[in-house]
């Protein structure tokens, strides 16, 4: 059984309030892009993972899926073993979402898989204890998200007249570093009616918060920007807490663009 883990990027992130738990209410509307990892379960003696494409740092016993396959047997235990395949296409701490893509993934074929037949809500608990982000995959479709990142409200945004750009340098963000420098704070500007006006007016509207500090740290990537913007981009950010940031252009407009120590994915 086979799966596409997709990517995802944020149209506007905003860190609203600090929480009694240690998380952080936020604001942010999260967009699916056509940026896919592999993911295949076929049964096995023993529950293993083969990983290829990029690299995946970290313990293995620490990867998402193989705590997915874990948090289910734990509480499924008739679960059988799998011998689990994820190619990773999607950078890791990149912003893009990729792990917890991978993890709500895993939950949705395990549950096919060994027809556990958990309801839609259910499922949902479960990727909430794996990742704020985790909800957010278990659905198709772009929402608007607050609390963790679990409350989500679909709306209406289509941005299929228009084309990606993602530029991926090789810097790594630490998540909890940065949200350290956040102060919380409201969004000056509505983000559900920013996001409703035409593309091209966003720049002005429509902020992730994380940027400020980040580029600081790390000047090129406000360079990248930049550069994103002078090439033609209608609307440029980083997504997540970075370091990816995104352009996004006219259908059809992509412009050449070569940085060194970055890779980058084009999206039509």
């Amino acid at each position: 059984m086979i799966a596409f883990p997709c990517a995802k990027i944020n149209l506007g992130l905003y860190i609203v309030s600090k929480r009694s738990d240690g998380f952080h209410n936020l604001e942010t509307l999260i967009y699916p892009i056509a940026f896919n990892d592999v993911l295949e379960i076929v049964p096995g003696d023993k529950t293993s993972l083969i990983s290829s494409g990029l690299p995946v740092p970290g313990e293995r016993t620490n990867n998402l899926v193989l705590r997915t396959y874990h948090l289910l047997k734990e509480k499924y235990p008739g679960i059988g073993d799998l011998e689990i395949h994820l190619h990773k296409s999607i950078p890791m701490g990149a912003g893009l979402g990729g792990g917890s893509s991978d993890a709500a993934k895993m939950l949705q074929l395990m549950n096919q898989f060994f027809s556990l037949d958990l309801p839609a809500d259910k499922l949902r608990a479960f990727a909430l204890e794996l990742g704020s982000d985790c909800p957010f995959f278990m659905q198709a479709g772009h929402c608007f998200a607050t609390g963790r990142g679990e409350i989500l409200e679909p709306v209406h945004l289509d941005l299929s007249g228009f084309s990606f750009l993602l530029i991926h340098p090789e810097i790594h963000i630490n998540t909890a570093r940065a949200f350290s420098r956040i102060r919380p704070a409201a969004p000056a500007n509505n983000l559900k009616e920013s996001i409703s006006r035409p593309i091209a007016e966003w720049k002005e509207t429509v902020h992730n918060v994380f940027e400020i500090s980040i580029f600081e740290a790390h000047p090129v990537l406000g360079q990248i920007k930049e550069k994103l913007y002078a090439a033609g981009a209608l609307y440029s950010s980083m997504t997540g807490s970075g370091s990816t940031l995104y352009g996004i252009f006219p259908k059809g407009a992509l412009p050449e663009f070569t940085l060194d120590l970055a890779s980058q994915t084009r999206i039509h």
